[in-house]
């Protein structure tokens, strides 16, 4: 995973998000001391088979934890 064009980690998991209708993939930014817009402020990219690809992090739960989806 790379920060800011800085490499500052690795995807833990990935898998297709139905719900979201594409790619997601999990892995741990280090930001301690740092506010939710500095996190949310930054590029992100992932490196995938050498290429690298423009991502979009979110402090958001990607599933509905409150089950409206569910009860619509």
């Amino acid at each position: 995973m790379v920060r800011d064009g800085k490499i500052v980690g690795t995807i833990t998991s990935g898998n297709y998000g139905h719900h979201l209708g594409g790619a997601i993939g999990l892995g741990y930014v280090p930001c301690r001391g740092e506010s939710e817009a500095d996190v949310l402020g930054s590029a992100y990219e992932i490196e995938i088979a050498g290429t690298r690809v423009k991502a979009e992090a979110s402090l958001a739960p990607m599933y509905d934890p409150k089950s409206e989806r569910v009860r619509a």
